[in-house]
């Protein structure tokens, strides 16, 4: 890596030539008049705007596509750099003071706009004006009009009406041809006023050449950096602007090949994506599994660290993309068996990436079918949820759970590391308190999947129930309720005494004691008392405790129950259920 300060005339004179361009992952330029003029004023005072980042070019570490910077004559020729960062900055330099065109930028409510950028060459000399004052940006017919366009406020639509105004155009400033040209039909223009010429003068030495011999600090990577760094060097520097993401990256690499990634994502994502479960699905997830994917198929050591995603191959993401969307479909499915139905009530988004990888691989001999194996899939699911171990994107737990759930598909005795690992205290269903949690979802989906029953309507809440009925999680002991009664906050507003309910009969229950809005269920003749009991029951939740109004012994009952559902999905034994912990909680022991 290198450090040097360039001057602005050849950064321009590098960009206008094609010697320095854009990798395609950039994106569009974005900035705003107002911030253009800020900018040209920092550099007319020889104020610093801050250092740029280029990638050295042309070697195959680093093979991306590129672009010539917005407004910049296209190029056949081949950069020598790549800007990595400064782009917005070089290209208003270049496009408000080096370019002969019209700046296309915008106004701060986004309306697209052309612009012309001068100074007053009276006001940059005034010591106590702000130089801010001096820029002036002016419509592409250079007449600045008000009162809907009848009145002229100042006319620089010809040379003559520059020099009148004394406005210097901006997009000549680093052209010393043009600035010559300039200054010589202005001091015709003053019949060569010794007053003109000294004022001109003046404004040559503090602002024009000031302007010319500005420098800007370049950082410049070599050729040798690998992708993934130039991948964190962008994340880093751009902490401010649009973030790169790998599948950014990627997009460039495969436009080298003639193949646009992007569009393909788009399509795919139409055809595949569509429902709420995986629309949170992005295009880096998708790269990560496909790499993971074909890692595995690979034979060699399975990977999908960052380095990994970078390096897959345009012919691996071509044969592996369409039968890992079916398999990120069969994820789905196999989610919304499980009762997941929704993005909202996902446990973890993470660990669909290797759920997917393995439906993908399962699916070959239509594996994924035979129930033994499906089951297997499920309880791995299960112990990454209930265990708490798909907190954060951790590469390495997705490899071992692919690699270990496959061999555990075809060997029994070979459970993966994540059934191994997977741990719940029966204690954590207390704290479990909002659906931030994805425990607190898990347990949601078990109490759906035990064919639970709206209390008014008795419609099981299946797929289509969920969706049309506005399913939500709801207290069991009102929580109204529960704060009159006094009752410990941590115990009611727990995942313990809640479940879904339909927003309907969510409003009937109110703010009463269970035994109030049963009884009121009942009395309005919209259930029997024994088919009641049974929806209830459907909850998990102990009838005499709600007809009684026995907070204390609801609570005990249903952790009990929550319990028992978690242990047969996890497939193990929870410990704990009778430790001084959970005694001190409850009041007695949970078995």
């Amino acid at each position: 890596m290198q450090t040097n300060d360039k001057p602005i005339t050849e950064l321009m004179s590098g960009i206008n030539d094609g010697k320095t361009q854009l990798p395609d992952f950039q994106r569009g330029w974005v900035w705003e008049d107002n911030r253009i003029s800020a900018l040209i004023a920092s550099i007319t005072s020889n104020f610093p705007v801050g250092a740029a980042m280029f990638l050295e070019y042309g070697n195959q570490n680093v093979r991306f596509k590129y672009r010539v910077i917005e407004g910049a004559p296209s190029s056949e020729n081949v950069p020598s750099e790549l800007i990595l960062d400064g782009q917005q900055r070089l290209t208003s330099i270049y496009s408000a003071l080096f370019n002969s065109a019209p700046v296309h930028t915008r106004t701060d409510k986004g309306k697209e706009i052309y612009r012309y950028y001068y100074i007053d060459i009276k006001k940059a000399l005034d010591p106590a004006c702000d130089r801010a004052d001096a820029i002036f940006s002016v419509p592409e017919n250079r007449i600045v009009t008000s009162n809907f366009g009848r009145d002229i406020e100042l006319d620089l639509s010809d040379r003559t009406k520059e020099f009148e105004n004394k406005m210097f155009p901006l997009n000549i400033i680093l052209n010393f041809t043009e600035v010559q040209n300039w200054q010589n039909q202005y001091y015709a223009y003053c019949n060569y006023s010794a007053e003109a010429i000294k004022e001109f003068t003046d404004f040559n030495t503090k602002v024009i050449m000031q302007t010319m011999q500005y420098k800007m600090p370049i950082i410049l990577l070599g050729k040798e950096t690998p992708k993934e760094a130039v991948c964190q060097v962008f994340e880093n520097v751009n902490t401010g602007g649009v973030s790169l993401t790998v599948f950014e990256l990627i997009t460039a690499i495969f436009a080298m090949d003639d193949f646009e990634l992007r569009k393909d994502w788009e399509e795919r994502q139409k055809k595949f994506f569509i429902g709420d479960l995986l629309s949170i699905i992005t295009a880096t997830d998708f790269l990560v599994a496909c790499t993971l994917l074909s890692t595995y198929k690979k034979g060699g050591t399975v990977s999908c660290k960052k380095k990994d995603v970078l390096n897959l191959p345009l012919s691996d993401y071509k044969k592996y993309a369409d039968i890992l969307s079916a398999g990120f479909v069969e994820a789905e499915k196999m989610l919304q068996e499980e009762r997941i139905f929704s993005s909202r009530d996902l446990p973890y988004s993470t660990q669909l990436i290797p759920l997917a990888v393995i439906c993908t691989l399962l699916s070959e001999g239509n594996k994924i079918k035979v129930t033994n194996i499906k089951n297997k899939i499920k309880q791995w699911y299960w112990c990454g949820v209930f265990g708490e171990l798909y907190g954060s994107a951790n590469e390495t737990r997705y490899v071992n759970d692919v690699v270990d759930v496959i061999k555990w598909a075809e060997n029994d005795t070979a459970a993966p590391k994540t059934v191994q690992d997977a741990y719940f205290n029966p204690t954590r269903l207390i704290t479990l308190q909002s659906r931030q949690s994805a425990a607190y979802k898990g347990i949601m989906a078990l109490i759906l999947k035990n064919h639970c029953k709206d209390f008014i309507s008795g419609r099981e809440m299946d797929f289509t129930v969920y969706k049309s009925e506005n399913i939500d999680i709801h207290h069991i002991f009102p929580r109204d309720y529960c704060e009159k009664q006094n009752y410990p906050r941590e115990k009611w507003n727990s995942i313990v005494n809640k479940t879904p309910i339909t927003y309907s009969t969510n409003r009937e229950i109110g703010g009463v004691p269970p035994s109030k809005y049963l009884e009121k269920i009942e009395n309005k003749g919209q259930v029997g008392r024994k088919i009641l009991d049974e929806y209830l029951n459907s909850h998990w939740i102990d009838v005499d405790s709600c007809r009684e109004d026995d907070f204390n012994s609801h609570i005990i009952y249903r952790a009990k129950m929550l319990l028992n559902s978690i242990e047969i999905a996890i497939g193990k034994t929870i410990s704990g259920r009778e430790s001084e912990d959970v005694i001190n909680l409850f009041g007695q022991g949970l078995i």
